[in-house]
């Protein structure tokens, strides 16, 4: 550092293992502010100074700058220079931890992505097409573009025993409808996700609770429920939401067994496998004829996109779940599935899943940093769940988030009875960017250590 022209708080080191040197500038000044360590009206370093300090190209400065006034992060006011700008005023003051979305990639145009695949759509498409009625299950071009996602899984996938879907949620349901009868059992885990005891009750299904230990749904419980009559059973076996838990290979193997054994039929919600590094083999590959494995792009790429792939099991048709589909969705959107289609045909979805993978790595790093000590995400989670201190309770927790504009989701949202494990799950995706997380989760952090205040709420 030249400590004559840079300020000791840009005490930044370029790696040569730290990605794109511009985005490692960018990525220093987001962190930093989000610490508190840089703050608005801070002057930012000459590019010339920074650039010489850092031992880098002046086009390396200027491109880092660059991304950081597109990103709001820094001001620039002539010849005053260029300063860190304030914070960018919003008419919704509570920053939202509770909703699973990915994490917007840092660096990626989503505009321009967005207007290139809807520029090609329209001009490889035929319009009218886009805009009426279809068969439901997706074109063939769409079953072809769901074969190629989920070869990053699989390996090769045959198109016949793919379903199109407008969404995980109304995959989940249409197979309530076709697999169970009214009155009819679903096995969960203790902890699942809350849409299936949503759909389950909406549907007239019970939802019945199987033991677990530490690698998640125990075999014999499951068979136990079997017993009893039930004859499906959902798991989210990959970063589990809430827990962020992987089952390892050698109980979704147990899984699989005993699904064979029993003749239960498994639901395998898997949206996290391809932000998981080093995840096992998805449970459809133990028990290929027993589970219906469902991957949705509202956690990979966009909830916007409505689209989700359903793998059937070996030797069965999809003609019962699209006939449920259509009872209530009819089809998926043309416009949205097209637009699927079109990147993952022309590789956009990969440049978009390695962006968000990447910014999932860097908000679980600042998850781990400010939430060290009692629950921790695994590398690439777009959530974590938080086990909290005894001297808060999760209605008192969140409650009191609230106060402090943060929102983020109780553990009784995905508990079915009494006595829900103290804890909560915090959403890393949703929040605008890095700086704003941190800053969020350093308040949260605060909040954790102080205890609660006595004394009844204040009601206005």
């Amino acid at each position: 550092m030249q400590a004559a022209n840079i300020d000791a708080k840009w005490d930044l080191r370029i790696t040569r293992r730290g990605g794109a040197r511009y985005l490692q500038i960018v990525d220093f000044i987001e962190r930093a502010i989000g610490e508190g360590r840089l703050v608005a009206g801070d002057r930012v370093p000459p590019q010339r100074s920074l650039a010489r300090s850092l031992g880098v190209d002046l086009t390396t400065v200027t491109r880092a700058y660059t991304e950081a006034k597109r990103r709001q992060l820094i001001d620039a006011r002539g010849a005053l220079g260029t300063f860190i700008a304030a914070p960018r005023a919003e008419l919704a003051r509570v920053v939202d931890m509770s909703m699973n979305v990915p994490p917007p990639p840092a660096g990626l145009d989503f505009q321009d992505l967005l207007r290139r695949g809807l520029s090609q759509v329209l001009l490889r498409s035929d319009p009218h097409l886009l805009m009426t009625y279809q068969l439901g299950g997706g074109s063939a071009s769409d079953r072809a573009a769901g074969a190629i996602w989920l070869a990053q899984v699989f390996g090769h996938v045959d198109t016949a025993r793919l379903v199109v879907c407008p969404g995980a949620q109304a995959a989940l349901a249409a197979l309530i409808l076709t697999r169970t009868r009214p009155g009819d059992a679903i096995v969960t885990e203790p902890l699942a996700y809350p849409g299936i005891r949503a759909a389950a009750a909406r549907l007239g299904r019970r939802v019945v609770v199987a033991r677990c230990d530490g690698d998640g749904m125990l075999p014999d419980a499951l068979a136990a429920a079997s017993a009893d009559g039930a004859t499906l059973a959902y798991l989210n076996p990959t970063a589990q939401n809430p827990t962020t838990h992987t089952m390892p290979a050698s109980r979704r193997a147990e899984i699989g067994r005993v699904a064979d054994q029993c003749g239960v039929t498994l639901l395998e919600d898997d949206p996290y496998w391809l932000l998981t590094p080093g995840a096992p083999p998805p449970l459809a590959a133990f028990a290929p004829a027993r589970t219906y494995y469902i991957s949705t792009l509202s956690k990979t790429l966009s909830p916007g996109l409505r689209t989700a792939y359903v793998l059937l099991p070996e030797g069965r048709s999809g003609d019962d779940l699209l006939a449920a589909l259509r009872a209530f969705t009819l089809m998926a959107a043309p416009m949205t599935a097209a637009l699927a289609t079109q990147w993952i045909h022309d590789g956009s979805a990969t440049q978009l899943l390695d962006g968000i993978r990447t910014e999932a790595f860097a908000r679980c790093e600042l998850a781990n940093r400010w939430l060290s000590g009692i629950g921790q995400p695994p590398p690439g989670a777009i959530h974590a769940w938080h086990r909290l201190p005894e001297h808060w309770s999760t209605h008192q927790l969140t409650q009191a988030a609230l106060a402090e504009d943060l929102r983020v989701t109780p553990s009784d949202a995905f508990w079915d009875g009494a006595n829900p494990p103290n804890a909560i799950r915090i959403s890393l995706g949703g929040v605008r960017d890095r700086a704003q997380l941190s800053q969020a989760l350093r308040k949260l952090a605060a909040l954790l250590e102080r205890r609660p205040a006595p004394g009844p709420e204040l009601v206005v």
